[in-house]
């Protein structure tokens, strides 16, 4: 996003999409692709099997998916690129799902949750493996769930993600903490 009042266009740019105005997404579309581009190139750069899909058909099969997601009430930017890094997340777990992955009740894998953790970096079953965690999560406390989400595979920053959930930085970084540790100690089960 080159200009400085980009992030405000986007989110008109957004809001007239989601009310109908076809011609808003072609417009919208340079604006973000090169943020779609790096989150897919952020999941793709540490795929170890042969990855079913490069970053840039990564990026496209996601747009077509939110292209298709006609009802969304689009907030703002960063709740845009929330739901990219959720669609990706979804296309890749699809994939590594497809390659194959040990049964349930298979080896342990144990997964460090920080923020320097690249998410891509995991092997395929480590990525399903904390999926399955953050559904787990998702039951018992949906909004840290997506705060994970947000900030482990998004990359949102705390205020990103604090704009999209609806509350406060110092809930984003409390709520961060405890889901952290909820899922450390889930996958070490």
């Amino acid at each position: 996003m080159s200009t400085p009042d980009a992030p405000s266009t986007v989110t008109a740019l957004l809001q007239a999409w989601s009310a109908g105005d076809e011609a808003a997404l072609q417009r919208l579309v340079p604006l973000v692709y090169a943020e779609l581009h790096r989150l897919a190139h952020r999941y793709m750069r540490g795929e170890r099997h042969a990855p079913t899909l490069q970053t840039t058909a990564l990026v496209n099969e996601a747009y077509l998916h939110m292209v298709d997601a006609r009802r969304v009430r689009w907030q703002d930017r960063a709740h845009f690129l929330a739901v990219a890094a959720q669609m990706m997340r979804r296309i890749l777990l699809q994939a590594a799902r497809t390659r194959g992955r040990q049964k349930r009740g298979g080896d342990v894998v144990r997964v460090e949750l920080d923020e320097s953790v690249d998410a891509v970096a995991m092997r395929s079953r480590e990525l399903v493996a904390l999926d399955d965690a953050l559904d787990a999560l998702a039951r018992f406390d949906p909004r840290k769930a997506k705060l994970v989400e947000l900030r482990f595979f998004g990359g949102l920053s705390v205020e990103e993600a604090a704009e999209v959930l609806k509350v406060s930085p110092q809930t984003v970084l409390r709520d961060w903490k405890l889901a952290r540790a909820w899922l450390t100690e889930e996958l070490a089960r």
